[in-house]
């Protein structure tokens, strides 16, 4: 099969390769995926560059979500899967060095959920961390109807679909952005106010929105920036969920206001979510691409032999939502 891997870590124009890898096979439990899309997120990148991770093997193929075709299914696996339309999250995961960008991907059929034929292969690759990780961030919030919640960086890929579940729950739904174009494509997800966090008082805003009545839940993508900012705004007995802390991994931590308030807090990394906060999460999503109605945020796509130009998408910082590589598409 055509793959893209690395044997070493570093800038991907320099440690990421393009060829021939030998094509798995569905073992006992597992299906075996032909591969339309593959997403890159962030973590993908942190892997792949060596930034807080060591090198996983002598050769990974890397990208955790993606789309395609069930083609073979394993031992102890309902045949039925056999040509069904699927996306996938973990590819990269858990000790299995053979990701998505690659043609195919042999995986945990667990770890597969159908894709409904109203949904493409290009956006069924966006769903697995960011769609699934939004999930498991809101739904740590308990019911939320007629609730105020917050979600930092509500143009971002997780944001995004934070916001969607949010409304989804029922919520009352701000958020913060950087720009006027975010804070206008925030709002197109369900957001009822964006705040420019660099030229807006966030705080001010979350008071006004809240009448002075505190946020009961928060889904964050910088938790160590925002924690004691956000503390104060906090109504007794809300919770936060935060799914990264790039800016600073190691806070002070405001323990006694946060205990008057009787706060949760939660980290959250999907790969060792919970299985069944896993398991609800695709069938919540399956069921929601069903309905019709779920935005998806494709920010660039990307020829499978130009996968170092999609992980450069990712570096830089500018993207709108998820990163793909065309798994289909072979010619350099």
């Amino acid at each position: 099969m055509k793959a893209v891997w690395f044997t070493r870590q570093g800038p991907a124009a320099e440690v990421l390769q393009f060829g021939e890898q030998p094509a798995p096979h569905a073992g006992r439990g597992e299906v075996r995926v032909r591969l339309h899309a593959s997403g890159v997120n962030p973590a993908d990148m942190y892997r792949r560059a060596g930034i807080n991770y060591a090198l996983e093997g002598p050769l990974v193929i890397p990208h955790s979500d993606g789309s395609g075709v069930i083609d073979e299914a394993g031992a102890g696996v309902d045949p039925a899967w056999l040509g069904r339309r699927v996306w996938l999250y973990n590819g990269q995961r858990g000790g299995r060095l053979a990701g998505t960008a690659a043609e195919f991907i042999a995986l945990d059929a667990d770890l597969v959920a159908e894709l409904p034929g109203n949904t493409g292969f290009i956006e069924g690759a966006c769903l697995g961390i960011p769609c699934m990780t939004a999930h498991r961030c809101v739904t740590l919030g308990g019911d939320l109807s007629g609730r105020n919640v917050l979600v930092t960086g509500g143009a971002g890929a997780v944001g995004h679909y934070a916001i969607q579940w949010a409304r989804r729950c029922g919520a009352r739904v701000m958020t913060t952005v950087s720009s006027r174009d975010k804070a206008a494509h925030a709002q197109a997800a369900g957001a009822e106010l964006a705040v420019n966090y660099r030229t807006e008082d966030v705080a001010a805003q979350v008071r006004a929105f809240t009448n002075g009545t505190g946020l009961q839940h928060v889904v964050d993508l910088d938790f160590g920036s925002n924690l004691a900012a956000f503390v104060p705004l906090m109504a007794v007995n809300g919770s936060i969920a935060y799914y990264a802390s790039r800016s600073n991994a190691t806070p002070v931590f405001p323990a006694a206001d946060a205990m008057r308030r009787n706060l949760s807090i939660h980290g959250v990394v999907l790969n060792s979510a919970p299985l069944a906060a896993r398991r609800r999460a695709q069938a919540d999503i399956v069921r929601w691409l069903h309905e019709g109605g779920m935005v998806h945020t494709v920010s660039s796509v990307h020829a499978l032999p130009r996968a170092a130009d999609a992980h450069l998408a990712v570096e830089s910082g500018t993207k709108r939502g998820t990163v793909v590589v065309d798994c289909t598409a072979l010619e350099i």
